[in-house]
């Protein structure tokens, strides 16, 4: 691989490491930052000037690259159209895929002339020569392990992409940013979606995109227990919040977005023994032709359960778990592993 590289800059302390381990490796480093939307937050006008900063500070050029447009289309518009259609979109793998990683190669080829990139995620990339695939491995610190939401990369991106924190403990990252004395090493951390950070709230994101519509708060039987200002308010496994009291807790375990309902029970009736998952990515291996078993995680900090994966139609596969599983949420995505290894993933469909 060669050893230019541009790595992708958010003004946050795993990104401005990433970039200062490469440039000391020798390797001849740009920065990029893709400007996503205004306001506040590390992908926004703060991040900006921290990555030109963290840019100046290692001599490196630093690119700003207007991709608006590339994270209304990807990333607002599929959250406004998801939550309106009652399902639980997950942003963060979208935004990977479409926004980040494949416009930025695209951008590091066409403009700059260097074909591969990099970014201050945890996640490794191992080449398996017998399968002749790149393979995409958790974070060797589980807790800061991201590769849940790097599944919908394609081979060609995984090719030429480095994780220089995949083999990092993030105290290290801390340790290695002081060392180079970054202006960075001491920023909290992004604790949000990007779009929290500069909306205030996921809810405050979507009022000002869905219409608020008043609904009913209902049991499996339809007993009215409560109301609610949008069923966009609400996702499956959620307990807190619905406003209403029982003699147990309730969980909302259905959306139903042609009568604006929201369906609660207790935890037992919102677990799932199995589920379809569509859109899926093969990463791993080759996609199977017939069933197999893994591990599977239905949220970002989920156990891994395990299940069978039967083969569908058209890209998409039917998850049989062994325990059933409470809160699969449909719009999330489902990321199968073996080992340390993410075999592929998709989302989550409707019941």
């Amino acid at each position: 691989m060669s050893k230019k590289v541009v790595v992708g800059l958010s003004g946050g302390v795993d990104s401005s490491t990433a970039a200062a381990i490469l440039h000391h490796q020798g390797y001849d480093v740009e920065g990029v930052t893709l400007w996503l939307m205004k306001g506040k937050g590390q992908c926004c006008s703060e991040g900006m000037v921290d990555a030109a900063f963290i840019c100046e500070q290692l001599g490196i050029p630093h690119h700003i690259v207007d991709s608006r447009e590339a994270f209304q289309s990807n990333i607002v518009d599929y959250l406004v159209s998801g939550y309106e259609s009652g399902v639980t979109p997950l942003p963060c793998s979208q935004c990977n895929k479409a926004v980040k990683f494949s416009p930025m190669l695209t951008y590091a080829r066409e403009e700059l002339g260097i074909d591969c990139v990099a970014t201050g995620h945890y996640a490794r990339i191992k080449y398996d020569p017998d399968q002749d695939r790149y393979q995409l491995l958790r974070a060797r610190d589980r807790a800061k392990d991201q590769s849940y939401f790097l599944y919908d990369l394609p081979q060609d991106l995984l090719a030429h992409t480095i994780f220089p924190l995949g083999e990092k403990e993030k105290t290290e990252t801390r340790e290695i940013a002081q060392d180079y004395n970054l202006k960075t090493a001491d920023k909290p951390e992004s604790q949000d979606l990007c779009l929290v950070e500069a909306h205030g709230s996921m809810r405050t994101f979507l009022d000002e995109h869905i219409n608020q519509k008043e609904g009913e708060i209902v049991d499996q039987e339809g007993n009215v227990l409560g109301h609610h200002q949008g069923i966009h308010h609400y996702t499956i496994g959620q307990r807190k919040g619905l406003g209403i009291a029982a003699a147990e807790p309730l969980y909302v375990i259905k959306l139903d977005p042609a009568m604006n309902r929201v369906i609660v029970g207790n935890r037992d009736s919102g677990t799932r023994s199995e589920c379809t998952v569509g859109r899926m990515n093969w990463l791993g291996i080759p996609e199977p032709e017939t069933p197999i078993q893994a591990d599977v995680q239905i949220r970002y900090r989920s156990r891994p359960a395990k299940v069978s994966v039967i083969p569908l139609e058209k890209g998409r596969v039917k998850l049989i778990f062994d325990d059933p599983q409470f809160g699969v949420t449909p719009g999330q995505a489902a990321v199968l592993y073996d080992g340390d290894v993410v075999l592929g993933g998709g989302i989550i469909e409707r019941f």
